[in-house]
């Protein structure tokens, strides 16, 4: 069976009243503004663990799911102290939504997750929340390449009625390391691959590394035993990133050096997330 978003399945909650009764006592609990004043504030709480989460949907439900994540949870997560990165949709696959949250610290990380997945808030709404997915269990546990190429100064949340028009593309790749070799391939990652890369026409938004820290809400699983190199960027759109592969299809020192070095850190080659960026989505391309 497909371990839903919560780990857990339950009847719907309390009345309507409750739940805000409820999702104010999280509020004043943390000590944590409204997500919309909260949003203009500077992220300290981001992002030195982060986490990335690959939902497969039922056929036919992604658009219902998403418009209930920008409504429902998006703001309720980042009141518990947590940062909502960004929700994305997966232009390669129809049924795929992809999200980033990131927490100060592994402690935070625990507190913040009960406070959300405990709350009244959240237990009137996770059966619909459920229903709609298949699989929740694609997730990895991360932590920072550098401290300095890692999420930051993330943009406040627009509201529904002030969703940009213009969407741009966020990628996420992540090359797949030899068990010995993550180090290394962050290495040369960030000394050749990167500058390259930006060369190109992309913007680094972050790297991260699979964390070797234990999963202290077990509640929900997270992938382990994995030794992953995630680099995020961002572009203006479809064509851009298509323009930026032919560049780097014909840079000779790119395909004859650089490339194939890096490559023999990898078990496979890399997976990539082309994502375009929900109406309420923090991180935008």
């Amino acid at each position: 069976m497909a371990t839903t978003l919560s780990g857990q399945r339950s009847v719907v909650g309390p009345t309507c009243r409750t739940i805000l009764i409820g999702f104010c006592g999280v509020l004043m609990a943390h000590g944590t503004p409204a997500a919309g004043s909260r949003g203009t504030q500077a992220d300290t709480s981001c992002c030195n663990v982060v986490e990335l989460r690959q939902y497969t949907l039922h056929t036919g439900r992604r658009e219902p799911f998403i418009e209930l994540f920008d409504r429902t949870f998006a703001d309720p997560l980042d009141a518990t102290g947590m940062t909502v990165i960004g929700q994305f949709r997966d232009l390669d696959r129809s049924d795929r939504f992809v999200w980033l949250r990131g927490f100060q610290d592994m402690p935070s990380r625990a507190k913040e997750l009960a406070a959300f997945y405990d709350s009244d808030l959240w237990h009137a709404y996770r059966n619909e929340a459920n229903a709609s997915i298949d699989d929740s269990d694609n997730v990895l546990l991360l932590q920072p390449a550098s401290p300095t190429v890692r999420f930051k100064g993330i943009p406040p949340r627009p509201a529904a009625e002030d969703a940009p028009a213009r969407v741009g593309l966020v990628v996420a790749t992540l090359y797949y390391a030899k068990a010995d070799r993550l180090s290394a391939f962050a290495a040369i990652f960030d000394r050749s691959l990167r500058r390259r890369a930006e060369a190109s026409g992309a913007r680094t938004l972050a790297e991260y590394l699979t964390s070797t820290q234990e999963n202290n809400f077990p509640r929900l699983p997270v992938r382990v035993g994995e030794h992953i190199f995630v680099w995020v960027a961002k572009f203006t759109g479809s064509e851009a990133y298509a323009t930026y592969q032919a560049k780097l299809a014909v840079d000779k020192k790119w395909t004859s050096t650089l490339w194939p070095t890096a490559r023999e850190q990898l078990t496979r080659d890399p997976e990539v997330l082309r994502l375009t960026p929900t109406p309420r989505s923090r991180l935008r391309g």
